[in-house]
């Protein structure tokens, strides 16, 4: 069998360069081609257009903006099939990749970890189970100082999977920001509370609190690689498939019918 080319947007990144590392460790795998911002050359960097046109699939951990508008640019050549792992998109950057994967496969997820993808269920599960009238839920998420979108995308995964479970939209009960006299505390609220410090890689919880006792699901990252791991999987999975926006919970099978 054909080994799978990927090629690596944003390579000189932190996740950039810890794809590139775990791509070349894997035998299934060929590092097709690497590239960065428009302007930025180095050793072994090539243009985006020779990158796309010498892979089966991209991965991309950059920047909304920049993923949005690589989205566009392999839907306008028909390819290759992408993974995205950037987050902080806004509403015309979602509309644009949405766009794009009527005419490519598209991956997307605010988190490569399985574990987190599994925390994503469970999350939903509790949620549906446990009244909102007599249930608080309340968000915890901490990364490095280098992290520039807050709540990150798998704080906010994990708050559409807590408002799934309820029946409602994240955006209609989300709190994300408490400050001065704020008042009681609404019933069926979604907070979040945000840390950015250091180097930590990834840490996130969720509480379930009612008169009494406390319920935590929680998830820690220790290594980026991990994140790595779980963009293979997804970039394995994704190759040939038809035009659609996918997430992990496609690539897991959780979404099969």
């Amino acid at each position: 069998m054909p080994l799978l080319r990927i090629a690596i947007a944003g390579a000189l990144g932190r996740m950039g360069r810890q794809m590139v590392e775990a791509i070349e460790a894997d035998p299934r795998l060929a590092l097709a081609a690497c590239f960065h911002r428009p302007g930025v050359a180095g050793e072994g960097l090539v243009s985006r257009d020779d990158a796309l046109a010498a892979a089966d699939v991209v991965i991309d951990f950059t920047t909304p903006a920049a993923s949005a508008e690589l989205a566009e640019t392999c839907a306008a050549r028909g390819g290759p099939a992408l993974v995205i792992g950037s987050t902080g998109f806004n509403d015309g950057q979602l509309a644009a990749i949405a766009a794009a994967a009527k005419t490519i496969a598209i991956v997307r997820s605010g988190s490569y970890s399985l574990g987190l993808n599994m925390l994503v269920g469970l999350v939903e599960q509790a949620a549906s189970a446990l009244d909102p009238d007599d249930w608080d839920v309340e968000l915890f998420e901490a990364h490095h100082r280098h992290k520039v979108d807050a709540p990150s995308g798998t704080a906010l995964m994990l708050g559409e999977a807590a408002a799934r479970g309820r029946g409602i939209e994240l955006d209609v009960v989300a709190r994300r920001v408490r400050d001065g006299i704020i008042g009681p505390r609404p019933q069926g609220e979604i907070g979040f509370a945000v840390v950015r410090g250091g180097s930590i890689v990834g840490e996130h919880s969720i509480s379930f609190c009612t008169e009494g006792e406390v319920v935590t699901l929680s998830h820690s990252v220790g290594d980026r690689i991990m994140f790595a791991r779980g963009a293979i999987a997804a970039a394995l999975w994704v190759a040939g498939r038809p035009p659609g926006q996918y997430d992990m919970r496609d690539v897991l099978g959780f979404n099969a019918s």
